[in-house]
């Protein structure tokens, strides 16, 4: 693991193939927290999450120290959210030839509007290629939150940007993990629930685990390994 700024503590780590999380410590009331972002190499690299506006000079920095920022091509988010796309605009100008990546609702009612690059609105299930790997959308609305909501499947490595399913507490100090998320994520759901419980919360959790992913690239806390599908099937079970 590289910090890369000493004072808040962004570091980045390869927790798999090609694959980097930037994490950024953060407190909030009564705890700790923390932001990932995922930076995917390939022949059109793809970073997964902004991060914060505020955030923004501490995770390009994280991301300069694997590869030159304007070698992106692809700033992909879950869906419409601060920490998920709060420093778009700012990536887009860091790297000129990058396009927001996201799916087609969240860029009919949001990103055709906010963004200053018109997006790559994708289709559920519809696959692209980055060159060296491949990446599927899948939607899924109100899974947690938000009807733009949805996450990419990386089909090379079986890499599944799961957003804010599985948020963990605490600084994310471990980058990977083979150990229970489950347990921890939902001692922090339950006291404030996000989860939006929509009639389709099951069909689309089991949905996403049919992929049967072996990493799941989280957005707070650890990254985690093992087997995807069962977990997310075991998450199901839990909240719907």
């Amino acid at each position: 693991m590289l910090v890369t700024n000493a004072e808040n503590g962004t570091n980045i780590c390869e927790v798999g193939d090609g694959l980097y999380r930037i994490n950024t410590p953060v407190p909030i009331p009564g705890q700790q927290f923390s932001f990932n972002q995922y930076l995917l190499l390939a022949d059109e690299p793809l970073l997964f999450h902004t991060g914060l506006r505020s955030l923004f000079p501490h995770v390009r920095d994280a991301v300069a120290a694997v590869l030159p920022v304007e070698r992106l091509r692809h700033i992909a988010f879950s869906h419409v959210e601060a920490d998920e796309c709060g420093s778009l605009n700012h990536w887009l100008e860091a790297a000129p030839h990058a396009t927001p990546l996201c799916g087609q609702i969240a860029a009919m009612v949001s990103v055709n509007d906010l963004a200053d690059r018109a997006p790559r609105a994708m289709a559920d299930g519809e696959v692209l290629s980055l060159g060296n790997r491949l990446v599927r959308w899948l939607d899924a609305p109100h899974v947690p939150h938000g009807w733009e909501c949805g996450y990419l499947y990386e089909e090379v490595t079986g890499t599944l940007f799961c957003g804010d399913l599985f948020t963990q507490p605490g600084i994310g100090d471990v980058p990977l993990t083979e150990g229970d998320i489950l347990g921890p994520s939902e001692a922090f759901r339950q006291p404030m629930d996000y989860y939006a419980h929509g009639p389709a919360t099951r069909a689309t959790l089991a949905k996403i685990a049919a992929t049967e992913p072996e990493t799941l690239a989280c957005m707070h806390g650890s990254a985690w390994r093992g087997k995807g599908g069962d977990l997310i099937r075991a998450l199901a079970e839990v909240v719907a």
